[in-house]
């Protein structure tokens, strides 16, 4: 999988967001600077995160950004879905929409695998559990595998 820099943008976003109320929000410049982020590349991703539903504003001298649900229900996967579409696409369309023929016809499924262990760590891992520093066993399990650290 590549992770666009949009994608890690957004997600990192939301995690500087965590600990955000709408009493206290936090203003662009801050977030932007917090994690090394271009303000005006921020400024579009936080507008597709609000469409979404994943972030609330507030204009004016006291406004900014927070979540919009509480950051332990909010999972990586919705978060990349918001500024990237579905997590696995083929010349995009979604794995279950393409059929392949001949000696090619199980790719589909190799496709649909794909996406399924993608969700089994992005459905999983909540924006709270990266801010905490603590990830489900599962995961950390998976980063021990000394080919995840291998770059093929």
């Amino acid at each position: 999988m590549h992770v666009t820099a949009k994608a890690d943008y957004a997600v990192r976003a939301v995690i500087e967001l965590a600990g955000t109320s709408q009493q206290a929000p936090r203003k662009v410049d801050d977030v932007a600077q917090a994690q090394g982020i271009p303000v005006s590349f921020l400024e579009n991703i936080l507008t597709q995160l609000r469409s979404a539903g994943i972030v609330r504003s507030q204009r004016g001298p006291e406004g900014g950004y927070w979540l919009a649900q509480p950051a332990d229900e909010l999972k990586l996967a919705t978060v990349i879905r918001a500024v990237e579409g579905p997590l696995v696409g083929v010349r995009g369309q979604r794995p279950e929409e393409i059929e392949y023929a001949g000696s090619a016809e199980s790719l589909q499924q190799v496709w649909i695998a794909l996406r399924a262990n993608l969700r089994k760590v992005l459905e999983r891992v909540t924006v709270a559990d990266i801010a905490a520093g603590s990830l489900p066993a599962d995961v950390v399990a998976l980063t021990r595998e000394d080919e995840a650290w291998h770059t093929r």
